[in-house]
């Protein structure tokens, strides 16, 4: 998702470097390989076990060049798992909704951002994803640490916060391309990291 203008998060000057070097890559990217890579992806994220294993998972839809999650989607709903996905509020916050197959989406432009496909259903409260086993983040890039680089926009830094301030403690993925796992990336004081990153090469855990 899109940064939000007036949020002073992703502020931080290197982050902002690496975001734009991240998504220059990514805007390069054709179509034919985003779309062989989300087919792997489908498979390898059945590595992670409690991807696996969870009832419920907070998903995303991927958007231009990002790792795609649409067959992901549909594999975890065959395999009787509960899909949330994020709608976006005009404050930055993401309210939730059951993915119901890709006849469910619905084009939505929000206004000065991309167009995002969201679930068209009963929205469900921002408070949903606390009952996620999983939590699929969207991300730019992740480092041996398990730091995440978001897009900037803030929307997952609050999703986090409320899973914290709820006690929940579900697993946390990242899905990257092979060459957006790095060795370090620059930490601020909200940022967590995640429990496994998912590329085309295979899953890897953090400690």
């Amino acid at each position: 998702m899109s940064p939000h203008p007036g949020n002073a998060r992703g502020a931080h000057p290197d982050k902002r470097t690496l975001r734009r070097k991240f998504l220059a890559v990514r805007n390069t990217l054709p179509m034919n390989d985003v779309r062989k890579t989300e087919l792997v992806l489908a498979e390898r994220a059945f590595e992670v076990p409690e991807v696996a294993e969870a009832r419920t998972v907070a998903a995303y839809v991927s958007v231009g060049g990002e790792p795609g999650t649409a067959p992901l989607l549909d594999a975890l709903r065959a395999r009787g798992t509960r899909v949330l996905l994020p709608v976006l509020l005009p404050d930055n916050d993401l309210d939730w909704g059951t993915y119901e197959g890709p006849s469910s989406l619905v084009d939505v432009q929000h206004p000065g951002r991309m167009a995002l496909l969201e679930p068209g259903g009963e929205r469900l409260g921002p408070d949903a994803v606390t009952a996620a086993d999983v939590v699929l983040l969207p991300g730019l890039a992740v480092d041996a640490r398990g730091m995440r680089l978001g897009r900037g926009g803030g929307s997952y830094d609050r999703v986090l916060a409320r899973l914290e301030a709820a006690g929940a403690h579900p697993a946390l993925v990242v899905l990257l391309y092979d060459a957006e796992v790095v060795e370090h990336l620059p930490m601020e004081a909200h940022d967590k990291a995640v429990h496994a990153v998912v590329t085309p090469s295979g899953a890897r855990r953090f400690t």
